[in-house]
């Protein structure tokens, strides 16, 4: 299991972690689309880079999604249509994904935090929030709850990514999350953007677009679907998840070294896990072992928390599309959990 999504379209895209920069390879890139369709959100400014805020319902605490490599704020509406029913929720664009301009760098998890709460705050949403995190979404909001503990109410980790995961890096070649990482100091965010800032080159813009979805995607209304044709083809998005990866390294190697349990003290806390993780043996880790390691690294991270539930579902890694009704479910549990101020 890759931590990027595999095969997003049809034979068109493959995912690969590579230690040196992180890439996540297009088999055939795309070039941005002359036109983009109108944002169901708010585009909000932070100075300089605008930032795509999505936010229904009423109620508190707000539920806030932070998304996996790949995905885009309307990957969940089946989930927010079904927690605006009960308390607001929020999903919104990474810098460089989808109507998001392209923010500062590196994308660092302290500079993704960092944006998501002036975002919030801009938009008026007040915490504490109930933060919902997928797969690489998982570790990002896992740094937020560190950096601003009295801003978080609540977590929700939905198969998250986690230190010391096994993930592919091309042919058999398998990686630990954090054995990559240089050791370098993380910079502190900023809001301003620099030339530095401005997106990399991106390679062939003559390549054609995609045109058909994997088949996860048909559970999505006909609108998401001819988004996620156009998000994808966004080039900005390229060299943001690059910075992102590159970065993560780091924090997950700091995590590896040193123990975390109960980092989170009495935070409700539900972790989403697959119950069986499907491998082939056909990387240079047997199957079996990858599927030990996997259960073990989602178990842990149901202990940084001693309020917390472990709940296995029966889904693929994109339970937003593939169980969205647990999903919601699990929310509603950390939200109502937080109401109350008291246990799962």
């Amino acid at each position: 299991m890759h931590i990027c999504r595999a095969a997003r379209f049809a034979t068109t895209f493959k995912c690969v972690w590579v230690a040196a920069i992180g890439a996540c390879v297009a088999v055939a890139a795309v070039g941005q689309s002359a036109s983009s369709p109108k944002p169901p959100g708010q585009l909000v400014d932070l100075g300089g880079h605008k930032l795509h805020v999505s936010c229904t319902g009423h109620g508190t605490p707000t539920v806030v999604v932070e998304n996996g490599l790949g995905d885009f704020s309307f990957d969940w509406i089946l989930v927010q249509a079904n927690v605006a029913t009960f308390t607001r929720i929020c999903s919104y664009d990474r810098a460089g994904y989808a109507w998001s301009d392209p923010g500062p760098k590196p994308r660092t998890f302290a500079q993704l935090n960092l944006e998501l709460r002036d975002a919030l705050a801009k938009v008026g949403e007040r915490g504490p929030f109930v933060l919902v995190g997928h797969s690489f979404g998982g570790p990002v909001v896992r740094n937020f709850a560190v950096t601003y503990p009295h801003e978080v109410g609540g977590l929700v980790l939905v198969d998250a990514a986690f230190e010391g995961q096994r993930v592919g890096i091309g042919g058999k070649a398998t990686m630990r999350l954090g054995d990559g990482a240089k050791g370098r100091s993380i910079p502190p965010p900023h809001e301003n953007m620099t030339e530095s800032d401005k997106p990399a080159a991106h390679a062939n813009p003559n390549s054609e677009q995609p045109q058909a979805l994997d088949s996860m995607y048909k559970v999505l209304p006909p609108e998401q679907q001819n988004l996620q044709l156009w998000a994808q083809a966004m080039p900005e998005m390229e060299d943001a998840e690059n910075s992102q990866r590159e970065w993560s390294g780091e924090y997950f190697s700091k995590w590896l070294a040193t123990p975390q349990t109960g980092k989170f003290g009495a935070t409700p806390l539900i972790v989403l896990s697959r119950a069986e993780g499907g491998y082939d043996n056909d990387l240079d880790v047997p199957a079996v072992q990858l599927e030990k390691e996997r259960k073990e690294g989602q178990a842990k991270l149901a202990q940084l928390s001693s309020n917390s539930k472990q709940i296995m579902v029966h889904s693929g890694h994109n339970m937003e599309l593939e169980a969205p009704a647990e999903v919601s479910a699990a929310i509603r549990q950390v939200v109502e959990a937080v109401r109350r101020h008291g246990k799962l």
